[in-house]
């Protein structure tokens, strides 16, 4: 297997990893934050909101995140009558579907805190919206943070999907070089091997980070 093409291509590589991070990094956060409203909105009691949440929830994660791209890609232009660069298009997409996945999460670690505690802090004073974000959800993103760092993880691997907008993300840097060079499998091999590398190094991390969690909740 012939690799000497890298000399020459390894920047490609390099800027390409650079994009995909901060595709992912970007998607997690903005699919964190709009995640919180629509887990808060899917538990409200106003059926509104909790059918429009549930409905975006639904629809999300039943289509395909290369449809939705494309939606985006075409549509968000259109819509709002401004041409958004190809980087800010993709971040839009990528985070409109983390936040479905990120609203159940959250949804489901709200739901695992023990009601006592919303109890407490009511009769203590507190309104609902006062407990929710200062007792509840900081205990619930303790217990989702595995989740989440999975979350992540995942959206490093499906970010390779901008590259069909023309984002210069590892992927499609990938496919530059393996047209440049002319070799269809090698560039495919050291993509490969920097998505692994980079997608283990952050499981090892977040394995680390919740083995902390739970020594720090058991000393106690």
């Amino acid at each position: 297997m012939d690799f000497s093409f890298m000399y020459k291509y390894y920047g490609f590589f390099v800027d390409g990893t650079a994009i995909t991070l901060l595709l992912s990094l970007f998607g997690v956060i903005f699919g964190a934050i709009i995640g919180v409203i629509f887990a808060l909105m899917k538990l409200s009691k106003n059926r509104l909101l909790k059918s429009f949440s549930t409905a975006y929830i639904e629809v999300v994660r039943g289509t395909p995140l290369l449809v939705q791209m494309y939606i985006v890609y075409y549509g968000i232009p259109r819509l709002v009558g401004v041409d958004f660069e190809d980087l800010t298009l993709g971040i839009i997409a990528i985070s409109l579907n983390s936040a479905a996945y990120v609203a159940e999460i959250i949804r489901a670690g709200i739901l695992s805190i023990d009601k006592g505690q919303m109890e407490a802090a009511r009769s203590l004073g507190m309104s609902h919206r006062l407990a929710m974000t200062n007792i509840i959800i900081p205990q619930a993103f303790k217990n989702i943070l595995p989740a989440l760092g999975n979350e992540f993880i995942v959206l490093i691997k499906e970010s390779a999907i901008v590259s069909i907008i023309g984002i210069h993300d590892l992927m499609y840097n990938t496919d530059t070089v393996r047209g440049n060079t002319f070799r269809p499998f090698s560039p495919l091999l050291v993509a490969a091997a920097i998505y692994f590398a980079i997608t283990f190094t952050l499981s090892k991390l977040m394995g680390i980070l919740e083995r902390r969690l739970r020594a720090g909740d058991s000393s106690i």
